[in-house]
């Protein structure tokens, strides 16, 4: 599927914001996958989809959730966390794409995991930083990820927690995990 043929399929389930977001998390992972040896075609790929899912009813989702057995406790948290892994499924089911690696890529993009690939840090960090973003912390991300990638990833995650923090919002388990993993392999693997 070439880049045309997968706006085309996506642009129908985007309102015209969330298009024109996708299209910045296209360009600027096509751009981060080029400066960190990334697969220039799936960083491609998995941004234009990676908000597939955003806008189907939160009774679809809760349906895909329940059906497919993902994580149960998506359910108890923000549904702003479903679309992603809901998303790598309808990709899959709807858009025929079957590359495991860029599926995973749209499936983490709201949470992280731990042992992310080189794939899923350009497009969570993409998502946080194309141009249209401009909530505090993003500038200063978009600067991190000039020189380094898991820098900007864990800045992201961190002011991520933060902003929940301070709204008293309940933390996704596995976004804590995807940070603590980072803090660990940032210090070469060793705990507190």
């Amino acid at each position: 599927m070439n880049r045309d043929q997968a706006l085309a399929i996506v642009k129908e389930q985007l309102t015209e914001h969330r298009y024109v977001h996708t299209i910045g998390v296209m360009e600027t992972a096509i751009e981060l996958a080029d400066r960190y040896g990334g697969d220039l075609k799936k960083a491609e790929t998995a941004a234009i989809f990676h908000d597939y899912a955003k806008f189907r009813s939160k009774e679809e989702m809760k349906q895909i959730i329940t059906e497919q057995k993902m994580a149960p406790d998506l359910l108890i948290h923000s549904p702003e966390l479903w679309h992603a892994p809901v998303g790598a499924y309808l990709v899959k089911k709807e858009a025929g794409i079957e590359d495991a690696e860029i599926l995973d890529a749209i499936r983490y993009h709201t949470s992280g995991r731990e042992n992310m690939t080189l794939l899923d840090k350009i497009i969570y960090v993409a998502d946080y930083i194309e141009p249209g973003r401009i909530f505090p912390g993003a500038e200063e991300v978009r600067k991190i990820a000039e020189t380094d990638l898991n820098q900007a990833l864990m800045a992201s995650m961190k002011n991520t927690i933060l902003f929940l923090l301070k709204k008293n919002q309940p933390i996704y388990p596995q976004t804590l995990q995807s940070y603590n993993y980072l803090v660990f392999e940032e210090k070469g693997g060793t705990s507190y």
